[in-house]
Formats: structure tokens, sequence, C-alpha cells
């Protein structure tokens, strides 16, 4: 190896060593080392020195529950001669545990001999904790509230006979709410699988009209109250999306009626068909997005509209949206109102 040659390699190596929670390590073959990053003791808690000279404990260092499975990954990426890539558990000398997304690359000369293996192990224990509270909180959403407020809306559907007409009024506000709070807890359910998903989204073709056919089928059951338009558009349009593409449109015409003002909402969906995409518009006659709301408006937890909703279901419909690859945005209707224009690639 010329001397330009390793010096690149110096420089290389030298940039992770400066990277926090990241560690870079180089071996001529299976348990021979000759380089570990300094961020490797920032992980592991101890010295790469220590590794370098006694192997034995890395190995003793995963987590007893991880160990046979990193091992077998581990000879089975070497034996067959492949990159590979899994998760981890490190327990330090202090007793803590951290999670580690491991790659180990295999680099072959030209006889296909192994030359050298590379790998980097970088610090996912952040990561890994949010998730594990996501998955928490979704099961308690989805089955201490969701169950007790199945129990809640059950009695309030038995006092229908026993209420007057006056006291009957307020008898179906508290099952429209509800039956709003099970509802959140789907789009918690769905938002917690969106984020927590190890899998990159998988986006097939989907017919557009069929889904905001249903859609607009079951908003009509839940808000009689509301008016629900669909513009003459071709019905053999199909865009790259998912399953979740439902929840996207579920959510954005339940926030067209629920963040209405008007004495009788009305809600008209059009979409457009072009080239390499498709342009859907979701338009009401509610009170319409302050030009300074309009860019936070999908933020996590958006609280901008005075509304007592938790802003989590726009939230999950920008984050599919982005992941389909497409754009979402609000634009001002006429007289009064909101568009939620939603761009989405066309399959094929």
């Amino acid at each position: 190896m010329s001397n330009g040659s390793l010096g690149k390699r110096r420089d290389f190596r030298s940039l992770f060593d400066e990277l926090d929670g990241v560690a870079l390590w180089t071996a001529s073959e299976p348990g021979k080392f000759e380089y570990i990053s300094a961020g490797f003791e920032d992980i592991w808690g101890v010295p790469p020195e220590e590794i370098k000279d006694d192997i034995g404990k890395l190995i003793e260092s995963i987590h007893p529950d991880d160990r046979d499975r990193v091992r077998a990954n581990i000879e089975e990426s070497t034996r067959e001669l492949r990159d590979t890539e899994y998760e981890g558990r490190v327990v330090r000398p202090d007793g803590s545990v951290r999670w580690t997304l491991n790659r180990q690359v295999i680099l072959q000369d030209e006889a296909g001999n192994v030359s050298e293996i590379i790998g980097i192990s970088t610090d996912i224990t952040d990561q890994k904790r949010r998730e594990q509270e996501l998955e928490l909180l979704n099961r308690i959403v989805r089955h201490d509230i969701r169950n007790d407020m199945a129990v809640v809306l059950g009695w309030a559907e038995m006092l229908d006979d026993h209420v007057d007409d006056e006291g009957r009024e307020y008898l179906q506000k508290i099952l429209a709410s509800g039956e709003h709070v099970v509802e959140l807890t789907e789009v918690a359910r769905e938002y917690v699988e969106t984020v927590v998903s190890d899998e990159a989204l998988t986006v097939e073709p989907v017919p557009l009209h069929s889904v905001l056919e249903t859609e607009l089928s079951l908003r009509e059951e839940s808000f009689p109250e509301a008016e629900f338009v669909l513009g003459n558009s071709p019905s053999d349009v199909e865009v790259a999306a998912n399953s979740m593409l439902s929840s996207v449109f579920r959510n954005l015409l339940n926030n067209a009626v629920q963040h209405n003002d008007a004495d009788t909402p009305h809600i008209e969906v059009s979409y457009e068909a072009r080239d390499d995409d498709v342009e859907v518009r979701i338009a009401d006659n509610g009170p319409g997005i302050a030009d300074d709301h309009k860019d936070t408006v999908f933020g996590k937890g958006e609280r901008g509209l005075g509304s007592p909703g938790t802003g989590i279901g726009l939230y999950l419909v920008d984050t599919l949206v982005t992941e389909y690859g497409g754009e979402i945005w609000v634009e001002d209707n006429e007289p009064t109102g909101a568009v939620f224009v939603i761009e989405l690639p066309r399959a094929g």
C-alpha cells in the first residue's frame, strides 16, 4: 500500500475518533483487530487496547440474551463473505446497558480472499428507549383507555331511553366526545407503528378513488351534520402508497369537520392526475388557518388552531405523505376555510 493510501486511511480513521457514540474497527481476520477507534470506549466503557489484547472481553460484554444471536450473525457473514447488519446490547463494566446498531463489511482481494473486515457500531440506546416508551404508551392507549371508553359509551347508550329531549342533546355530545377519544387511540396506534417500524416503508400501487370513496362514506356516518362531496375525477388513477393512505384521508377529513365552525360543515374533495403525480385537494368552509400557522400545523403536538386536539393526527399525515415521496401544504379557501393539498407520486 502506498504512503498516500496510508495517509488517507489515517485521515479517515481520525474522523471516527472525533465522533461520539460511533466506533469503527478493522481486522485482517475475525478476532484480530488492527484498529479500533476512540469511540469504542464511549459505548463499551472499555479502552480499545484491552479489546485488542483480549477478544474474549468483547464477547463477554455482549448481553447474555443476545450473545448467541450476535455470534451467529458474525460467523455467518464471515463464512459466506457477505455484509451484515444487526442490533445488540452491550453490558458495560458498571452494569449499564447500551444498544448498538452494528454493520460489518467484508472486503476481498482480486483472488476472492478476505483482505479486510470493517465494522461500524453506532449507539442507538436513546432511539431504543424512545421506541420502548412509545410501545408502552401504545399499549396503555389501546388497552386501558380504549377499553374504559367502550364501557363509558355502552353505559351512555343505555341512557338514551331515560332522558328527555333536552337531556338527549347533552347525551349525544357525550357520545360524540367518547367516540372521538376512541378514534384518537386508533390514530395513536398508527402513529406508533409508523415511528417505531424497523423496516423502510414499502409502497405499492393504491387505487386513489376507491380509498377516497370509502373514507368519505365512513365520515358521513361519523358526522351526519356535515356535507361531503367528491368531485368528478378519473377512477383508474393509482398512487404510490400503502394501506395507511386511508389514515391520511381519515385524519384530514376529521380535521376539516372537527375544526369547522360553520352550521353545516361542507367538505369538498377533488383530485387531478398529472404525468408524475396526483394532486388531491380537501377544501372546507371553516375558519381557515392563519398564514403563520400554515407551516407549523403539521408539527408534533401542534395546538396553534386553538383546538383541544393533540395534533398527532396531522403529524401522522405529514409523516406518511413524506414517506410516500409526496408533499402536503395548506392554502386558503374562498370565501372562507382551508384547503389541504396533497401531492402523491403516481404508481408505475
